[in-house]
């Protein structure tokens, strides 16, 4: 393993009329740095230019507690130069985190690890520490904030529009999300609070005198009544502020207990929170995300203050400002070159409704992706008419279905019983990875680059680089504690040729021979078959959850020419429900049905990847037993690796 070396964060510079400045991802972490006084990594800004060090544009927008260097692309280490950025790679020179709520995350972590006491670092994650840990290719939420707000507000600022006439509509999306329902944990405990202190707020009216000389009318208070006043107002600020500073993240209440009155009230009839942050009631890792973006967003409208624009984005303007009231958060901000602006929040109520948009990007992701589907009867129907059209589903014979990896000499850390499981799991694993690394072998050439996505402990990753020492091999996974266990048993047997990246699918952009991927589920198997085609790249895969396929914005189904013209969507889905009926437990007959669905759902993924010049097998892992999803797909380019490219 190379030396430990300092943990390093990659962060893009780009560069346009060689003029130099940060990308919003960039300045998103560059002010999470700040914010949480993280000075844990060795920071560099990555240019495409190897000139840029003497460029000073972009010197006012990196703190100055920062030690910031710049560098080439060309001179990234190998595993950074093959993720989108941001990206930070671990103090082993194996581990690469990529992606900018991945890296956000850590930089958390880290800050928490450096000082535990910054309790109000540690809230950013969230209720159950989940804020934004679902990957953007799952989460609509996600996607919105990490890729669509960003990007539509940097496409504004490269080329303007007249705001007057067309808002981004990544921004009234949110807009829209910011007059939800807010929902927290324990609301029931902070609603009954709320009520509480407007029955307060009442009570002092009611006993304020009146001032005869006051032409409204108005009560008038005393001082002791005034601050009390003032004390039962916003409670929802006050909890979400306190909450940077409590050490179990619970809402100090002002009471432990009501009078009867307010523990009689019905949960349905307590007053509603409100929706001060982007998730809620408390400032979380998501504004973080968005402040850059709003700020560069209404910065640009800086000439138009008190249009029409800003009356269109009431609820935004508020938690703008909010956000401003965070401790931290002004210092954070001026230390990165934000001037946070005073722009006044428009006269609007927060029921002023936005204007209603053209359907945007992420508004039709969200109707493709929650389009429901209503199934009639059983896949029958279906089949029947595939069969008439010619279409069966037809599995290659396996090459080698007695092949098998010798477990019983291989170091005790290549056994998939590392990875925490039963023996009578581990077994069956042994056998699936048995199907795999054989095709993978059956592929490989010295040198080449063997990718296993969606790798989760890195059981096929793992053997594969110990099985193939002459390869290079990188696992991917977005879930953080499963690579931590693959990057232990990497660690026990002193492998030199694994890299680990934490990131989405398709934040891995390097070159590739084969990709591999052991029951991805539902579309997963298809990003993973379009990183390979994209690649030119062989893949071995093994699908998995069928009944989770359905279109998304990259992939509609059915995927192939063939099955378009015989089958519609609902049909195809049908399908794909059906394939899922495979578990040991159920009817042979229905197991039988499952599978010929299997093989049909597929059959159309064959042939899809056919007519973009490749030569694909589906097969039926040895034994069948192994797994109730066991089919396999082995695909080669005709004209070899890199050798084709869909255009």
């Amino acid at each position: 393993m190379q030396e430990h070396q300092p943990e390093c964060l990659y962060l893009e510079l780009s560069s346009h009329n060689y003029q130099h400045s940060l990308p919003l991802h960039t300045s998103s972490a560059l002010f999470l740095l700040s914010y949480c006084e993280c000075t844990s990594f060795k920071v560099f800004l990555v240019s495409a230019k190897p000139d840029t060090d003497n460029s000073q544009s972009w010197r006012s927008q990196v703190p100055e507690s920062l030690d910031v260097s710049v560098v080439c692309v060309k001179d990234l280490p190998a595993l950074v130069r093959g993720c989108r950025l941001p990206a930070v790679l671990g103090e082993t020179g194996r581990y690469c985190r990529a992606g900018l709520a991945v890296v956000l995350r850590h930089i958390i972590n880290r800050t928490c690890e450096a000082d535990p006491s910054r309790m109000d670092a540690l809230s950013l994650l969230g209720f159950k520490k989940t804020c934004l840990k679902a990957c953007a290719e799952v989460s609509q939420w996600t996607r919105l904030c990490e890729l669509s707000i960003p990007s539509a507000v940097e496409a504004h600022l490269q080329q303007p529009t007249n705001p007057t006439q067309h808002l981004p509509p990544a921004l009234l999306s949110l807009e829209r999300r910011l007059g939800e329902p807010v929902k927290v944990h324990n609301d029931d405990k902070i609603r009954r609070q709320k009520l509480q202190d407007q029955q307060k707020k009442k009570n002092i009216q009611k006993t304020a005198s009146l001032d005869p000389r006051d032409p409204q009318g108005g009560p008038v208070m005393d001082d002791a009544q005034l601050q009390e006043f003032h004390s039962a107002n916003g409670l929802e600020l006050r909890a979400a502020l306190a909450k940077l500073s409590v050490s179990d993240g619970a809402v100090p209440p002002t009471t432990t207990r009501w009078c009867s009155d307010i523990r009689k009230v019905k949960t349905t009839v307590l007053p509603p929170l409100e929706h001060l942050f982007a998730e809620g009631l408390y400032f979380t890792l998501t504004d973080v995300v968005l402040l850059p973006c709003v700020h560069q967003y209404l910065s640009s409208l800086r000439s138009i203050v008190g249009s029409a624009v800003l009356s269109q984005l009431p609820l935004l303007m508020r938690w703008y400002h909010r956000v401003q009231e965070v401790p931290g958060v002004l210092r954070a901000a001026e230390a990165c070159g934000m001037i946070l602006s005073s722009i006044q929040a428009p006269a609007a109520g927060p029921s002023t409704p936005a204007e209603e948009p053209q359907p945007s990007q992420v508004d039709k992701e969200s109707l493709v992706m929650t389009k429901e589907v209503h199934f009639v009867g059983g896949p029958r129907p279906t089949m029947t008419k595939l069969k008439e059209c010619g279409v069966e589903a037809v599995f290659s014979p396996h090459p080698c279905p007695s092949w098998t990896l010798p477990w019983d000499s291989l170091p005790a850390a290549v056994n998939p019983t590392e990875g925490k499981m039963s023996d009578v799991r581990a077994a069956r694993k042994r056998q699936q990875l048995n199907n795999l690394v054989a095709m993978v072998t059956e592929l490989a050439r010295p040198g080449q680059t063997v990718v296993d996505f969606c790798s989760g402990g890195g059981h096929v990753g793992i053997v594969l680089a110990h099985a193939l020492p002459d390869c290079e091999v990188i696992l991917i996974e977005n879930k953080e504690e499963s690579l931590q266990r693959a990057e232990q048993r990497c660690a026990e047997l002193g492998l030199t040729n694994i890299g680990l990246i934490q990131a989405n699918l398709d934040y891995f952009t390097g070159p590739f021979h084969i990709g591999v991927a052991l029951h991805a589920c539902g579309v997963a198997t298809d990003m993973v078959m379009e990183q390979c085609v994209q690649a030119g790249a062989g893949f071995v895969v093994s699908p998995c959850c069928y009944g989770f396929i359905q279109n998304t914005l990259k992939f509609t189904f059915p995927r192939s020419k063939m099955f378009l013209e015989t089958l519609s969507y609902k049909e195809h889905m049908i399908l794909c429900r059906f394939a899922d009926q495979t578990a040991v437990q159920l009817p042979p007959e229905r197991r039988l049905i499952g599978k010929q669905c299997m093989g049909l759902v597929d059959l159309d993924r064959a042939r899809a990847a056919e007519s973009r010049g490749y030569s694909v097998r589906v097969m039926t892992m040895e034994p069948d037993s192994c797994s109730p999803k066991n089919n396999m797909l082995v695909g080669v380019a005709r004209h070899g690796p890199g050798g084709y490219h869909d255009t």
